[in-house]
């Protein structure tokens, strides 16, 4: 069997289904190639950030969209040794939406998958396997799928990955993966949630452990945080001491622990944090996890991999249209996603190397006066905010497809503003995460200090009644 397309998508995630859209609406051929038989994935990260609900209402899709259940965060909370504390405000947000919405993210897919179906130049083929892509004269021409066990030649102008981490695209180009180590892992399981129970995200950190508990109605989506492939010596303890582990620092969860009986409950994501050295070859180009694989701290790898549909969108639409998309285009769309996943990244690394200072101090955390103190910061909760809920370089939807030496300046002079405007937000976020990572180190001082001085105490006490 083949297929003949303008633009050949692997991968029915975020960014696949959102780049299929996009092309389609403005009247490229599209062909979406999804593996599974459907999206029903469970633990699939299910946040819609603002800027993602702002490119929808920008596509007049999101007063629809919002009709669809879903749970809305606005504000992120940490309780740090028994004291909560407030991380993230989103409620002043330079977005029509200032929250973020929780939604499973099958609901999410199928709903934009059903509008891209409107239009006759989209097609989204289900059970197609990408396997190995067609080369012609040092170009990608095509991508060879598995439907059924039957072998499926769809030849494009253009193929774009968006198959994940484990991109099978990016390893038939050869394309070399740039990894940053990451000191974690995640085990996310459900527990049931009940009324009073804390309706925002919510971070648990205390006795070198830490515990996400993500509000979805009914249930809490749980991430329990251990160090990088110690999953094993966690099952070798037993499920008794996981379920304690859990109810040590979120007590209130009270028996609903007992729900866990069978590790199969239990999915581990092996967290990491890459990119590609480069994200093209002639014919081929790779966006999303597929080209920068994100951690899950602030849910921010699906916004990212929209963001960097919507560019790709924008810049490849007309050369798509004209039937020749260029090495210089391809690099464009690089060149301009680069820099917000460098950010993102250099932000997530900060933050992991103060968690893995977590895993080292076992004991009760008493909360320095410092960590204290950064709370009454006047707007530190709203950078935060904005650094997770928008973001570097926010992308929005152009219905441009015309290329003209005035619209690329015009286009150059908007980067300008929108680098400054990331190069301001950077840093705030970088200053956050080094006040973290430090304010860990004093919290563990503070700690071992405040021993230290009840165990003089003890002694002297001890010396005087001797």
């Amino acid at each position: 069997m083949a297929v003949e397309t303008g633009c050949c998508i692997v991968g029915g995630g975020p960014a696949g289904v959102m780049l299929g859209y996009l092309l389609a609406r403005r009247g490229v051929n599209v062909t979406v190639l999804e593996k599974h038989q459907d999206f029903f994935r469970d633990f699939r990260g299910d946040t819609v950030h603002p800027s993602t609900l702002d490119v929808l209402k920008e596509l007049g899709l999101l007063e629809e969209f919002l009709e669809l259940p879903h749970q809305k965060v606005e504000s992120a909370g940490l309780v740090l040794g028994g004291s909560a504390f407030q991380v993230a405000d989103f409620r002043h947000l330079p977005t029509h939406c200032k929250f973020i919405a929780l939604m499973p993210q099958w609901d999410f897919l199928n709903f934009l998958s059903s509008h891209a179906k409107k239009f006759p130049s989209f097609q989204l083929l289900m059970q197609h396997q990408a396997v190995d892509l067609i080369k012609e004269r040092r170009r990608v021409a095509g991508v060879v799928a598995l439907n059924n066990g039957q072998k499926v030649e769809v030849r494009a102008d253009l193929v774009i990955g968006c198959d994940g981490r484990h991109s099978v695209v990016r390893s038939a180009a050869g394309l070399k993966v740039i990894e940053r180590g990451v000191p974690i892992d995640v085990l996310w399981f459900r527990i049931s949630r009940m009324p009073g129970d804390p309706s925002d995200v919510l971070g648990n950190v205390n006795y070198g452990k830490v515990l996400i508990l993500i509000n979805r109605a009914d249930y809490f989506q749980a991430g329990f945080i251990i160090r990088k492939g110690s999953f094993a010596s966690v099952q070798a303890r037993g499920l008794d001491a996981f379920r304690e582990s859990i109810r040590q620092l979120a007590p209130w969860l009270g028996e609903r622990v007992e729900e866990l009986r069978d590790w199969e409950q239990v999915k581990m994501l092996t967290v990491q944090i890459n990119r590609l050295k480069r994200w093209h070859r002639p014919g081929l180009l790779c966006i999303g996890d597929a080209a920068h694989a994100m951690s899950p701290a602030g849910g921010v790898g699906i916004n990212l991999a929209i963001q960097d549909a919507v560019a790709a969108a924008n810049l490849l639409a007309g050369p798509l249209l004209e039937r020749w998309v260029s090495d210089r285009d391809l690099a464009a769309v690089e060149r301009r996603r680069l820099f917000p996943t460098r950010v993102t990244q250099g932000v997530q690394l900060l933050a992991h190397r103060g968690m893995g200072r977590i895993f080292d101090n076992p004991k009760p955390i008493h909360v320095a006066w410092p960590f204290k103190a950064i709370q009454h910061v006047p707007g530190v909760h709203r950078a935060v905010g904005y650094a997770i809920g928008v973001g570097a370089r926010p992308e929005h939807v152009r219905d441009d497809v015309k290329r003209s030496s005035r619209g690329v300046g015009l286009a150059n002079a908007a980067c300008v503003g929108l680098v400054c405007a990331g190069v301001g937000m950077a840093a705030t976020a970088a200053v956050c995460g080094w006040a973290a990572w430090k304010i860990w180190g004093k919290i563990a001082e503070a700690g071992s200090e405040r021993g230290s001085r009840n165990a003089g105490r003890a002694s002297t006490t001890a010396i005087a009644r001797s």
